[in-house]
């Protein structure tokens, strides 16, 4: 490896084997040999001249590419697909007369582009299944832990710890079917011609429309599409590029949520990313456990969000039957916004397998903040016994004020408890207040929620992915 010049991190550092394969020069151009093929064989079988031994022997080289006759003669004739209709010819001689019969240049381009961006979402899937997979244990095994939760970073009523996971499992089965509409939606290009007339195959076969539906049919077959698109200019709308790179930026926005939520708890030492044996945090403080995994989720989120553009502005842009303008940002834009969320899943996987979480930290947070949350219990356990609740509402205000400025500016503990039991007016004993203070009695249908969840909307959700759901990556940290 030359150390000498820019490599992308998402080579390097970020995407996995499976998803850097997808849009590799092996994948993208031997399935160029495998249009070429599957061309070749329904215009054989639909009447033109192209013989069985042209096409065994360009079958037998789908993967026989030599990259340095290609570069050769892109160079000397600045056009990539005549350079490899030629390279191809060069090893499959017998067919290179009937190679590309009939297509233009987003016959291979095109439809390569839509069989990796299909490829590239299963491959999101299968992962996003295994985050949601692994949110949901956690969020089961911890439905009944009692957490402060927050509004505006500010305390609020009690959640519980499975509770908050589900609100990120939830944003993540929308993504989920996100992906779904999109891999069940795709349809080939097909073979459409320089403007979208199929002017070509009307010479071809003689003006018989039916061979060129057929014809179509049969490509999209050999790939596994249940169509091409119904009309198009010379390519397919962009606007396919879009609305996929759109999806993978929800994903993008749900993962940052989820990644932020995770450094903001980190930073109340209720619940930690894993942090490996010999793991440093920071170079100057040995002390520090950063929350770097989360950290790179949202700095990954980030470029995946803003690259949603990209694809976006090249859709807007595109004059009548097509501009190649969109051509040198497609190839970097659309491989890209796979990289990284297939990046951001990764750490996700990791991150979600290995939570760990303090509970006697969240059970003192919550502890401190439940005083104020069981006046409404407490008020109404003094007028059983006879108080008055007018009256007793403004007393607990002015000893929630005192015990919220003695923790406040003076840093002690909450001890608005101890007030309301020395208060004759309540008629209360500390014991029976603090029988008012159960953190379960405050969580509402929490855990039931998680349960149903789980249950009723997750589970149904992704059954059918499980078998594949098991699955183990390797980030570098």
């Amino acid at each position: 490896m030359s150390n000498n010049i820019y490599e992308s991190p998402f080579c390097s550092r970020y995407a996995s084997p499976e998803m850097l394969y997808v849009f590799s020069p092996d994948m993208k151009f031997s399935t160029w040999r495998r249009l070429w093929v599957s061309l070749a064989k329904a215009e054989k079988e639909l009447g033109l001249p192209i013989t069985q031994e042209q096409i065994d022997e360009m079958e037998a080289n789908i993967d026989n590419i030599d990259y340095e006759v290609a570069r050769k003669r892109e160079k000397e004739v600045r056009h990539d697909v005549m350079a490899h209709v030629y390279t191809f010819g060069k090893v499959a001689p017998k067919a290179a007369g009937i190679i590309h019969l009939g297509a233009t240049s987003a016959y291979v381009g095109d439809n390569t582009d839509i069989i990796q961006m299909r490829e590239g979402l299963k491959i999101v899937r299968k992962k996003l299944v295994a985050v949601i997979r692994r949110l949901s244990d956690f969020a089961q095994q911890y439905k009944d832990m009692p957490t402060l939760g927050f509004t505006h970073f500010q305390p609020a009523q009690l959640t519980t710890v499975g509770k908050r996971a589900t609100l990120w499992i939830n944003e993540l089965l929308m993504d989920l079917d996100e992906i779904e509409f999109r891999i069940e939606n795709l349809r080939m290009l097909g073979s459409k011609g320089t403007t979208g007339t199929q002017a070509s195959f009307m010479e071809l076969f003689d003006g018989d429309h039916e061979k060129i539906r057929k014809m179509e049919q049969m490509i999209a077959d050999d790939f596994g599409f249940p169509g091409v698109v119904p009309v198009s200019g010379q390519t397919y709308s962009r606007k396919i590029d879009a609305q996929v790179v759109a999806t993978l930026g929800g994903i993008a926005q749900s993962a940052s949520k989820f990644a932020t939520d995770m450094r903001l708890l980190q930073h109340l030492k209720e619940l930690e990313e894993p942090f490996e044996a010999h793991q440093i945090g920071s170079s100057a403080m040995p002390y520090k456990r950063n929350p770097m995994r989360s950290e790179r989720i949202c700095s990954l989120a980030r470029y995946v969000i803003v690259d949603t553009l990209n694809p976006a502005v090249t859709s807007a842009t595109q004059w009548f039957e097509r501009t190649l303008d969109d051509s040198a940002n497609k190839r970097i834009s659309v491989p890209e916004a796979f990289l990284g969320i297939d990046a951001i899943l990764n750490i996700m996987i990791n991150i979600s397998e290995g939570i760990v979480v303090y509970p006697k930290v969240i059970e003192k947070r919550v502890m401190g903040e439940l005083p104020f949350m069981a006046t409404e219990n407490i008020m109404m356990s003094a007028v059983k016994r006879g108080g008055n609740r007018q009256e007793l509402h403004e007393r607990i205000r002015e000893h929630s004020m005192a015990a919220g400025k003695r923790v406040k500016e003076e840093g002690l503990d909450n001890d608005l408890i101890d007030r309301i039991a020395a208060d004759p007016m309540f008629g209360l004993t500390k014991e029976e207040i603090l029988a008012e203070m159960d953190p379960k009695e405050y969580v509402g249908r929490a855990p039931q929620q998680v349960e149903d969840f789980v249950a009723n909307d997750v589970m149904p959700r992704i059954q059918k992915y499980l078998d594949d759901e098991d699955i183990k990556v390797e980030i570098n940290l």
